[in-house]
């Protein structure tokens, strides 16, 4: 790829993640790159976006997109169960890949992943767009200064105002709130304290989805997990779909001689926040909160493929927040402290 040229991306997928990228990439908005076509199999979704960002290439199967010259990355934004054959595909077919979190449903296509780029030698970017957004960053290089001493603890939670799609209530398909939710959690965990996960702990539970609780009893819409690291530093994660309220993304980074906060907290020694309203402002999406880190997110991908540097958030990163999930997924199943080393965490 000449650099006097633009680089061609074609998304996959044209949900709200998907149309964030989309619009970033649009012709005459990022520097060094064009959006040249999108991917989706639902028709109306196709033509909807479509006429939005006025492209004339506009595929139904991500396989015909691939075989397009002028397509040189993917960004693949599609359902989580949908990522590792898309993205084995596409770096067998010499594309670059930005893939949305959750990378995979479990470890052995994160494996399968991970083998298909370093084979055909192309970039993958996990879509941690926290590790680009301003607050998370000035967060991170407080630590490595040692404003706070050493990190003790790091919590970090997400609440979500939206009530879970059907398909979501199906852990063996979503991996749960865990997944869906927390995976930006789990990578800040393992960002803040620059260690993996040694061993975790989760309790979960239905309380705003009445509707699945008889046909999926195990579906749970909030979720607690304990982390302990390897390097002995603590981690506790917090996440919930269905609050109503607004979109809560928030973190503390308690150190021996401090604390960092990331998100705002209200002047009002109490605050409440309900359906019907707050005592004070508050975001009321995630597309909100991070518009600006997608943009320095796509912009650094851009730069990764041009410049030949590593991503800021890889593949291993996340394979690691999948390995999380799913040893925090099998604590809430059998209710006992699952360690990362055990038989089939790593695998499955």
């Amino acid at each position: 790829m000449s650099k006097s040229t633009l680089l061609g991306v074609c998304l996959i997928g044209t949900g709200r993640a998907g149309m964030i990228h989309a619009r970033n990439f649009a012709l005459g908005r990022m520097a060094g790159a064009r959006l040249t076509a999108i991917v989706d199999p639902v028709e109306q979704a196709r033509c909807t976006a479509r006429q939005e960002l006025q492209l004339e290439r506009v595929y139904a199967d991500y396989r015909e997109a691939l075989l397009d010259p002028d397509v040189e990355a993917v960004v693949v934004a599609t359902p989580s169960e949908y990522h590792c054959g898309i993205v084995v595909a596409a770096a067998r077919a010499g594309k670059h890949i930005l893939c949305e979190k959750p990378m995979a449903m479990n470890a052995l296509e994160c494996d399968r992943m991970l083998a298909a780029v370093e084979q055909a030698g192309v970039k993958l970017q996990i879509g941690f767009m926290r590790r680009f957004d301003t607050g998370f960053v000035a967060a991170r290089q407080r630590i490595v200064s040692g404003e706070i001493g050493q990190v003790v603890l790091v919590k970090s939670l997400t609440y979500g105002p939206s009530i879970p799609k059907p398909w979501m209530y199906d852990i063996r398909q979503s991996n749960g709130p865990l997944s869906e939710v927390n995976s930006h959690d789990i990578d800040t965990l393992r960002w803040f304290t620059g260690s993996e996960v040694e061993e975790v702990y989760a309790i979960a539970g239905n309380y705003r989805s009445p509707d699945a609780r008889q046909s999926h009893p195990d579906f749970y819409d909030n979720v607690v997990l304990s982390a302990r690291m390897k390097n002995g530093m603590q981690g506790s994660i917090c996440g919930a779909q269905g609050v109503r309220y607004g979109y809560d993304a928030r973190c503390e980074i308690l150190g021996e001689k401090g604390l960092i906060t990331v998100g705002s907290l209200a002047a009002a020694a109490v605050t409440t926040h309900t359906a019907a309203g707050s005592t004070t402002p508050i975001v009321p999406s995630w597309t909100d909160l991070f518009l600006d880190a997608y943009r320095a997110e796509d912009e650094d991908f851009v730069r990764c493929i041009r410049e030949n540097h590593p991503p800021r958030a890889g593949g291993i990163d996340g394979k690691a927040a999948v390995q999380v999930v799913s040893a925090g997924n099998r604590s809430i199943r059998q209710r006992r402290p699952v360690r990362l080393d055990e038989e089939g965490v790593t695998a499955t």
